[in-house]
């Protein structure tokens, strides 16, 4: 088709041969197959010039209509590869998807106004094909090799306590003495796989007992800041009311090693510019939180 047009506008073959930088018998050949596919006869040619016959104009036309139309989706095409658009969604933990993923994001979809966003905050780890997710943010080790994983930074959980609480109840010097302190646990740490299980450095599984247990992270942060006993977070969520003293380290020589944070998508859609552009964003700064010397 595009044969044609360059063709019927340049009025001869070896004008439309430099035009499409293809020789003069390639654009005759071009013509022929199309004539035979079409049975009819598009262009009358004669020694010194080939003109459109009546069916060949009346074709001609709608070829300039319908490649003008396969251009216009290559031009859409081509901006949706420039410009992130349409519509994302993303599961993520909820203390690291809310206190460090969600303002990050929200900075995201300011700079590409036609980004839409769906953000399901959930300690559960999701199905991404199963569940229509196209990005997951997990903690800890990736075991499936059929996603792509980028990783974004550290998750470092902190042991601390109100100085009201250590006033009364004493600063423990060894993970031993735990036993005798009130403890306090996330309830969403029972259900994780054996190597991502809650431990201090080299010493059993926290807590063995706990006075509270919550699914909730800001209602542990509440009940530490009360005095209420020892709390074992990510250093994302307690790092403020370190820096302000409200809560004190503890035992930070047994802390556990961080664990790595990655995001997650399936290799399908590797090269999706919109997720390339997020990746590539949250990159530039991970997730680390500072935590304050004692």
């Amino acid at each position: 088709m595009a044969v044609l047009v360059s063709v019927a506008e340049a009025g001869n073959f070896t004008l439309a041969a430099e035009r499409l930088g293809i020789s003069a018998v390639m654009v005759g050949k071009h013509i022929q197959q199309l004539e035979h596919a079409l049975g009819a006869v598009l262009i009358e040619r004669t020694t010194r010039k080939q003109r459109l016959t009546a069916q060949g104009q009346s074709y001609y036309q709608q070829c300039k209509l319908v490649l003008a139309q396969v251009q216009h989706a290559d031009q859409l095409l081509a901006a949706h590869q420039i410009q992130p658009s349409g519509r994302l969604r993303i599961s993520a933990p909820r203390t690291l998807g809310s206190l460090w993923l969600a303002p990050r994001i929200m900075a995201f979809m300011a700079q590409y106004p036609q980004l839409s966003l769906d953000l399901q905050l959930n300690n559960r780890p999701v199905d991404l094909l199963e569940e229509d997710f196209d990005l997951a943010v997990r903690i800890g080790p990736v075991h499936n090799k059929a996603l792509i994983a980028r990783r974004l930074g550290d998750y470092q959980l902190v042991l601390a306590a109100a100085p009201s609480y250590l006033a009364q109840h004493g600063m423990p010097s060894h993970p031993s003495e735990l036993n005798r302190h009130q403890l306090m646990q996330h309830q969403v740490w029972d259900e994780r796989p054996h190597d991502v299980q809650i431990t201090l450095r080299d010493h059993q599984r926290w807590p063995v007992q706990s006075r509270l247990c919550s699914n909730d992270s800001q209602a542990l942060r509440t009940a530490a800041l009360a005095g209420l006993g020892l709390i074992f977070q990510p250093a994302l969520l307690l790092s403020d009311v370190l820096a302000s003293g409200e809560l004190i380290p503890v035992l930070p020589e047994y802390w556990p090693q961080p664990w790595p944070i990655h995001l997650l998508y399936r290799t399908s859609q590797r090269g999706s510019v919109k997720i390339e552009r997020l990746v590539s964003w949250l990159q530039q700064t991970d997730a680390k939180a500072e935590v304050p010397e004692n």
